[in-house]
């Protein structure tokens, strides 16, 4: 189960100003309700994007590039492209792996850990988490951006996740950055490029 969550995480995550300012109230119900609109309206969403992953015991981050798919209410493919080939789809409470060509399917449904991590996904894609019980939100704002601060509430999560980052762009109230923070301050951060929403995705995109 360890190694299962390992590769989730993986697919959950820059640098942010260090000038963040707390929202005022006023300031995060119009945020939210402007993030709540754009995801009531999404259908699909593709992207390109760059992963990193950062070590302390490297020099260098690690560089994966990729491109994702999702389509309502809850399809997510993550596809890596270079420097390896790899793939994760998360459909119908199902996780299925290609591995250069290795498959399997992992049933995440009956977990509620697993639950939990594959609805952050998808909701995080949207930047619709507001109202996740799961964790404790705190809004921030930089001169560019809209960050807001997911840390767990239950102490299983808490032993894989000290903090998740959501970063928006202040024009568009789009996602551009994900990044997860493990309680050891390695981090894994996703940096989005060409997102589209509502463009057309078919569902064999997401076949295995």
């Amino acid at each position: 189960m360890r190694n299962v969550l390992t590769v989730i995480l993986l697919f959950l995550s820059t640098n942010v100003s260090l000038s963040q300012e707390l929202l005022s109230q006023n300031e995060i119900k119009t945020f939210k309700e402007n993030v709540i609109r754009q995801d009531a309206q999404t259908k699909t969403i593709v992207s390109d994007f760059i992963q990193y992953k950062h070590l302390s015991f490297l020099n260098n981050d690690i560089e994966t590039f990729g491109n994702l798919a999702f389509k309502a209410p809850n399809s997510v493919k993550w596809e890596y492209t270079s420097p390896y080939k790899y793939s994760v789809i998360f459909k119908e409470d199902k996780l299925f792996i290609n591995d250069g060509g290795d498959k399997s399917k992992i049933d995440i449904g009956s977990n509620k850990m697993f639950k939990s991590l594959n609805d952050m996904i998808t909701n995080s894609l949207k930047g619709n988490m507001f109202n996740n019980n799961d964790f404790e939100v705190s809004y921030y704002k930089t001169q560019e951006n809209f960050i807001v601060k997911f840390v767990p509430k239950d102490k299983g999560m808490l032993k894989f996740i000290a903090l998740f980052e959501l970063i928006f762009d202040k024009k568009s109230n789009d996602v551009i950055e994900v990044k997860m923070i493990e309680p050891s301050k390695d981090y894994t951060k996703i940096i989005f490029h060409n997102k589209i929403r509502n463009t057309n995705v078919n569902n064999e995109v997401f076949d295995n």
